[in-house]
């Protein structure tokens, strides 16, 4: 389960921010995930638990949001909505597409708690 190791490089990120900033603790951490990023959300979830024992996030709930996958069309220039195993332009069906969003993992924002108070730290917004 490589989601394990992922975890661990998010919670380092997450307590790099942390000590910036001078927290005490993490209440919340939102995670871009797409589909095409090689990362299963329930195993992310499940690493989580694992991987934030013992540090700053330890008690924080992880939230997931799932990105779309979006391609644009070499062909026509529309920009579409695909599937994983079908990355074709939904507007004139040919398969010359870029993909644009899909296979992201991003930490969005990590909630801190500074002297029982608590702050967003939006990351990549």
């Amino acid at each position: 389960m490589h989601e394990l190791s992922v975890c661990q490089a998010l919670i380092g990120q997450i307590e790099d921010i942390a000590r910036q900033h001078r927290a005490t603790a993490v209440r919340r951490v939102s995670v871009r995930l797409g589909p095409l990023s090689g990362v299963e959300p329930d195993l992310l979830s499940q690493a989580f638990s694992l991987a934030s024992a013992g540090t700053v996030a330890q008690n924080s709930r992880l939230e997931i949001e799932r990105l779309p996958i979006r391609v644009r069309c070499e062909s026509c220039g529309a920009e579409t909505a695909a599937e994983p195993n079908k990355l074709v332009c939904g507007e004139c069906g040919d398969w010359h597409t870029r993909l644009l969003s899909g296979d992201e993992m991003v930490l969005a924002s990590v909630e801190l708690i500074q002297n029982g108070e608590c702050g967003v730290r939006n990351e990549n917004r």
